[in-house]
């Protein structure tokens, strides 16, 4: 009887352990929050169709401008001069990373959407998912929409003058 009930233990327990994780974000000037999945739900929220590996599925979660703004980020139109050159660099647990620019996750700046999904067509994400995966609304290849990301890290690029090379601050 317990060999039938092993399969739904473990798969329960994977989902459990992904959402019980948290996704650090780390600002500019260094301020840092962690994000468990409560926090997440207590966020407004968005729906993305993604369509990756010829599978079409639904995202739901926060905006990434939403939580990048809880560690100081500038927004809509206060997202201006040297916010301009900030990188966001979202990093996940099997080592993958993407970077983009601030701008780009402001929907004041970009028509489309870029989100921090915990849920897939209404149910949470898988292990292998999650706990959090980006979504990149609008990319031509589903590249930058990472899965498992743990962390999120805002950089701010200064141009170098006499070189016009950015370098990081």
């Amino acid at each position: 009887m317990l060999r039938a009930f092993l399969p739904a233990l473990l798969l329960a327990s994977l989902t459990t352990s992904a959402l019980a994780q948290t996704l650090v974000v780390t600002g500019a000037e260094g301020q840092n929050i962690a994000l468990n999945a409560a926090d997440f739900a207590a966020l407004p929220r968005e729906s993305v169709t993604l369509v990756a590996h010829g599978q079409t599925r639904v995202y739901e979660g926060p905006l990434l401008i939403d939580i990048l703004a809880k560690v100081g980020a500038p927004t809509g139109k206060s997202l201006r001069g040297p916010a301009l050159a900030q990188v966001v660099l979202v990093e996940a647990a099997d080592g993958y990373a993407v970077a983009m620019g601030l701008a780009e996750s402001d929907p004041g700046t970009r028509a489309h959407r870029v989100i921090l999904a915990d849920k897939a067509d209404g149910a949470p994400l898988s292990a292998a998912e999650g706990p959090v995966r980006l979504v990149v609304e609008g990319d031509l290849r589903p590249a930058r929409s990472a899965r498992m990301v743990h962390k999120i890290s805002i950089l701010q690029l200064k141009s170098d003058r006499s070189s016009g090379t950015p370098h990081r601050r």
